[in-house]
């Protein structure tokens, strides 16, 4: 029998969320951090008129997307727009470019879990700074690099946590960090945070930072899988060396390119999550639970233990609301994407109830 190699032999599966329910239960989907509502109409129009072109291979340098993504975040053009099936894919595909065996990727203790994956895949080892108060710390993690250090990521706002630092302590860290070393800010929620601080894509000028985004969040387009990146120049040379040329379908480019247009109806998006979740935030408050500062479509809830925490859960699941169970250090929260607001406060009873009962 062939065998893997030691890396990959080594690796668990991914962690996946557990959508399973009783028959006859129609789900609640608050576990994937998905957008409370579809995409821009426009995206299905656009859609529609792209099925036509379904004999054709898509455009591998994805160019009417980097000319949109360039004008709707005021980008220069002396660097480079990467498009991915999902930031997932260039998240991987960056390591790999990048990290290998004896090499050290470096992020803070609650960043995205593919960072851990990915950075396994290339055999590289994985450091992790601690955090305070489920946020990064930028001192923490310049006190974890070392010579062996080829990486740095800042997830920014983070998930599971939902918490973000002020950009200039992005700034900050770019400025300390060796310059050989790469730091990779990844903004998967970024557009929920662009409302009270300035974006940071103008770091990717100095030759060592990238920045990620996606369209899966705010533009609500996850089902689409694009997910785009700024980089340097002589970065995205080498990541083009390992993308498929052919990653991103005609059909997703022209929804995405429809999305990105309509910055209006991203916006209200936005605009409508955060309210939401504040609203359900003060509810859990209101019940004696912790919550952390979110800056995302989701929320952190901790609950007195992890017992507790999976107590709710599985209560929950019984109801059709399906939340995402956190493990090690958080196993004592609860990750909830925010939904619609009838779904929101119905969920707020659901839990009020639960707490009620547990403190008799």
């Amino acid at each position: 029998m062939p065998n893997p190699t030691a890396y990959v032999a080594a690796l668990a599966p991914y962690q996946l969320a557990d959508l399973k329910l009783a028959p006859g239960i129609e789900p609640i989907m608050l576990a994937q951090n998905e957008s409370l509502r579809a995409p821009s109409p426009k995206v299905a129009e656009a859609i529609v008129s792209a099925a036509a072109c379904g004999r054709l291979y898509p455009d591998p340098n994805c160019d009417e997307l980097d000319s949109v993504l360039r004008q709707a975040y005021a980008l220069p053009d002396q660097d480079r727009v990467l498009v991915g099936a999902g930031s997932m894919e260039l998240i991987g595909v960056l390591i790999r470019a990048y990290v290998g065996p004896g090499d050290e990727v470096l992020t803070s203790e609650f960043a995205y879990g593919y960072f851990s994956v990915a950075t396994a895949i290339a055999g590289a080892d994985y450091v992790q700074a601690v955090e305070r108060n489920y946020t990064p710390d930028v001192d923490a993690l310049l006190a974890k690099v070392t010579a062996k250090t080829k990486l740095v990521i800042a997830v920014n706002p983070g998930n599971p946590t939902g918490t973000a630092i002020p950009n200039s302590e992005i700034r900050r860290l770019r400025a300390v960090l060796p310059k050989d070393v790469l730091l990779v800010v990844d903004e998967a929620y970024g557009e929920f945070s662009d409302a009270w601080q300035e974006p940071v894509f103008d770091l990717v000028a100095g030759g060592d930072c990238v920045v990620l985004r996606t369209l899966s969040k705010a533009y609500g387009m996850a089902a689409m899988r694009v997910g785009w990146g700024y980089f340097p120049q002589a970065v995205a040379e080498n990541m083009d060396k390992l993308l498929n040329p052919s990653r991103i379908s005609i059909i997703s480019q022209k929804a995405a390119l429809a999305a990105i247009l309509d910055q209006g109806y991203m916006r209200e998006t936005v605009r409508l999550t955060l309210t939401i979740a504040d609203e359900f935030k003060q509810a859990m408050l209101g019940f004696g639970l912790s919550v952390a500062q979110s800056h995302t479509n989701f929320i952190l809830l901790k609950l007195a233990s992890s017992e507790q925490a999976k107590s709710l859960e599985v209560a929950l699941r019984g109801q059709g609301y399906l939340v995402r169970p956190m493990r090690g250090s958080l196993s004592d929260c609860l990750r909830i994407t925010i939904g619609e607001q009838a779904v929101m406060q119905k969920l707020a009873q659901l839990i009020a109830n639960f707490v009620n009962h547990s403190d008799q």
